[in-house]
């Protein structure tokens, strides 16, 4: 379970935020705080996993706790939940770790889908030793595919085109090669493929690597790096 502290003045919107709590799995509420005081005290006595903090209230503020925390090196997750819709705000929130951010008044949905968010971020870290990239575009929400039905090239290139190399390149993985070397084993000709070849450097789905010859042009190889292949892979035509 996800212990929970509620820190809000507002009594009608503190019970409001603890109904939608409660509704979703996995959580429980171990506190409720009407001010930044109180919520000391019961910091002190329970430990929480995730602080639903609200920024303005009577003496200190939401941020102020935030800042306390930090400084006294105190990690506990928090989404502040408040009116405080000025950029100051926001902007000191994300600097002081602030998992999520609602400004009031929010819809379920919303507040689920940060909780949610949350949930899927806490079970994550706490499993294993080791986290891989897939993970973690997922943790932080990275969208790795292109739309390649909407997706716009150059005057000049073939979306057929792109995915024919595109596969192959696939197919080298981690191998660099050159330009003619690809122009050979797709049958399209030297100069048309360097022309894909450089559109996806320039996009930064392959790498590049210039080698110096003693007499003759600089050589250009490819690389296609294994963090790069599901990018590819959506530029593929079936």
């Amino acid at each position: 379970m996800i212990d929970v502290l509620i820190v809000e003045d507002d009594p009608m919107v503190a019970k409001f935020n603890s109904i939608y709590l409660e509704s979703i799995p996995g959580f429980r509420i171990t506190g409720l705080a009407r001010n930044v005081e109180e919520s000391r005290t019961l910091l002190q006595s329970s430990p929480v996993d995730l602080i639903l903090l609200d920024v303005y209230m009577k003496e200190a503020t939401g941020i102020d706790l935030l800042k306390e925390l930090r400084k006294s090196g105190n990690s506990v997750d928090v989404i502040l939940i408040t009116a405080a819709n000025d950029k100051n705000s926001v902007q000191q929130a994300l600097r002081l770790g602030a998992v999520d951010y609602l400004i009031k008044p929010f819809t379920f949905e919303r507040f689920q889908n940060a909780l949610l968010q949350y949930k899927k971020q806490f079970q994550l870290m706490s499993d294993g030793e080791e986290i891989n990239q897939a993970e973690i575009d997922e943790l932080f929400q990275v969208d790795n595919k292109i739309d390649s039905a909407s997706f716009v090239l150059p005057k000049g290139l073939a979306k057929t085109t792109l995915s024919r190399i595109s596969k192959q390149i696939i197919t080298w993985q981690g191998v660099s090669f050159s330009a003619a070397e690809l122009a050979v084993s797709i049958g399209v000709s030297s100069v048309s493929t360097r022309k894909y070849l450089n559109y996806l450097a320039e996009q930064k789905l392959i790498e590049t690597d210039i080698a110096y010859q003693e007499t003759g042009r600089p050589l250009t190889n490819y690389l296609l790096t294994p963090d790069k292949i599901p990018l590819l892979q959506s530029l593929l035509i079936t």
